[in-house]
């Protein structure tokens, strides 16, 4: 699974509140927070909502979802096979007219998300598949180890007994990076490319596990501190806070955080999500698999952010498939997976913004 039940960076490092409102697609431009709410004189009692029809003025953009099909199609055709038809029924609209008040004459049904608010407004985070340099043997410089799954009786050490050498000398390590930082947040991603500098190939470290103690957000740990505003939290901001610390600092931080993810290489290059799916940036997103099973395809007025996180105003109506999980991914929260790399990691860390959200299924 490519990540976990940590999830998103913004998910779970953040803390988010739920607010606001939402009449049709009106963008309403909140002046504390510019998450992207939409008013709405709808009120949903359900996390999914059947609805006759679908209106959204937003410019559409389904480009990607193609690119992410043709993975499917390649790497799953049993998927494709269990969705009775919908993905040909969908890549049918979207190729003659794409306008979501006509999906019903493709026998395709809808059913909006009530969102955190109850009025269709959708939580969007992000996560990205990070790129590390690493080596093999420890210096002066690399000394943070990244760990293969150990044995453990019970639970594991925790990420205090951890850094303080529980598992060291067990011939677990898979690779040293000269950032504590780096290697907590590729464990929040729950995977991510690595390269070694002092010999080897590139290597996809994939999940292979977690320590079994329970999971606390350093940025709602930051916020609470008053280390950093509510309103500012961003990945950005936790590593703009990091590089003015001590090491003693970050690390009793991020040792409030008990739990702790282990790795395996894998040789093969994509970027798996749950589904057992290469992921497609901007096409795949994680969810609640009760709700959105694997491989449902959602359409979804997806909020737009410049370079700096802010949100520019308006959404594009996108076309998006669950293929990813995550154990802060509930209900009427959907993660965004934005790609790899450093610029993916940004986009990622800045997603806390909200859109409206319509699962499609078969008409049958």
């Amino acid at each position: 699974m490519l990540r976990k039940l940590l999830v998103s960076i913004s998910a779970p490092i953040l803390l988010l509140s739920a607010c606001a409102t939402a009449p049709k697609s009106l963008d309403i431009v909140d002046p504390k927070t510019n998450f992207g709410k939409q008013a709405s004189n709808q009120q949903f009692t359900e996390v999914l909502n059947p609805v006759p029809l679908v209106i959204s003025d937003k410019p559409r953009d389904y480009s990607l979802f193609t690119l992410q099909m043709n993975k499917v199609k390649e790497k799953s055709p049993n998927l494709v096979k269990r969705q009775n038809g919908l993905y040909q029924q969908v890549e049918n609209w979207a190729e003659q007219n794409g306008d979501p008040a006509s999906l019903n004459l493709f026998g395709i049904k809808a059913a909006q998300m009530g969102g955190a608010d109850g009025q269709g407004n959708v939580l969007f985070t992000g996560y990205y598949s990070p790129v590390m340099k690493i080596r093999h043997q420890a210096d002066a410089v690399y000394k943070y180890p990244l760990y293969g799954m150990p044995k453990c009786q019970g639970r594991c050490p925790s990420r205090a007994q951890i850094y303080a050498g529980a598992l060291a000398n067990q011939g677990l390590e898979i690779g040293y990076s000269k950032s504590l930082l780096d290697n907590f947040m590729l464990e929040v991603q729950g995977s991510g490319f690595v390269y070694f500098e002092d010999g080897g190939d590139k290597q996809y470290f994939a999940y292979a596990g977690k320590n079994g103690h329970g999971y606390t957000s350093i940025g709602k740990v930051l916020i609470e501190r008053g280390e950093v505003a509510r309103e500012d939290m961003s990945l950005e901001a936790i590593k703009s806070w990091a590089e003015k610390q001590d090491e003693a600092t970050l690390r009793e931080l991020l040792e409030q955080n008990l739990s702790f993810v282990f790795f395996k290489a894998n040789k093969e290059l994509d970027v798996i999500g749950s589904a057992g799916i290469p992921l497609q940036g901007g096409a795949a997103v994680a969810a609640d698999r009760a709700y959105l099973p694997m491989g449902s395809v959602i359409l979804a007025e997806v909020p737009q952010l410049d370079a700096k996180g802010v949100w520019m105003g308006h959404h594009v109506l996108k076309l998006l498939m669950v293929l990813d999980t995550g154990g802060a991914v509930k209900k009427n929260h959907l993660d965004l997976y934005h790609g790899l790399g450093v610029q993916a990691g940004r986009n990622a860390g800045y997603y806390k913004h909200f859109g409206r959200v319509w699962l499609l299924t078969t008409g049958e």
